[in-house]
């Protein structure tokens, strides 16, 4: 019998940590204008940070950027940011970022995500999908990055580049297959 106890207190936690998860964004959803704003820092830092970060920007027909994507987990991990889509300069959509793991993991982590359509027809896929999940809807490839490497002078075999940052800079061996995209309203 005790062991059915402490099963359940289990169950009865991580239900507790995934509702935390889903509905502390939602009580904290930003406007557009905070969310445009956070987009245009994690613009800005990109375009410092990366070398060719600039022209490799010009050459997108669009860019989606979550400023801030945050994870939370112990065994059971969510994780959950809000951003725009900007093309041609401009904010045409905003979205939000989820996913869930299961894994041996504990703790609090945020990065800045940007993906980069480098073609049309990725692009017109994602936004009439009614909620797009990165490795089954597209393919996104994960830039792995090495010290004094211009972004300028890879080859990319997939129409998707996502970049990762954290609070350090570009973070290696990061997988984003599994976070779906939904459009919001702000």
């Amino acid at each position: 019998m005790k062991k059915r106890s402490v099963r359940s207190a289990a169950v009865a936690v991580v239900a507790a940590a995934l509702t935390l998860c889903i509905a502390i964004p939602e009580s904290h959803a930003a406007s557009a204008s905070e969310i445009d704003g956070k987009v245009n820092a994690a613009l800005k830092r990109f375009r410092e940070e990366v070398p060719g970060g600039s022209t490799f920007l010009n050459k997108a027909v669009g860019v989606l950027v979550f400023p801030e994507v945050v994870k939370v987990g112990f065994i059971f991990g969510g994780e959950y940011g809000e951003g725009a889509l900007r093309v041609d300069g401009r904010t045409v959509d905003y979205y939000s970022s989820a996913s869930l793991s299961v894994g041996f993991q504990a703790g609090f982590q945020a990065k800045t995500v940007i993906l980069v359509f480098l073609e049309r027809g990725a692009l017109g896929d994602f936004m009439s999908s009614p909620g797009w999940e990165a490795g089954i809807d597209g393919s996104v490839a994960v830039v792995e990055w090495g010290a004094g490497k211009d972004v300028t002078t890879t080859e990319y075999n997939e129409p998707i580049v996502g970049f990762v940052f954290n609070n350090v800079g570009l973070m290696a061996n990061i997988n984003l297959e599994g976070s779906k995209y939904t459009k919001i309203v702000r």
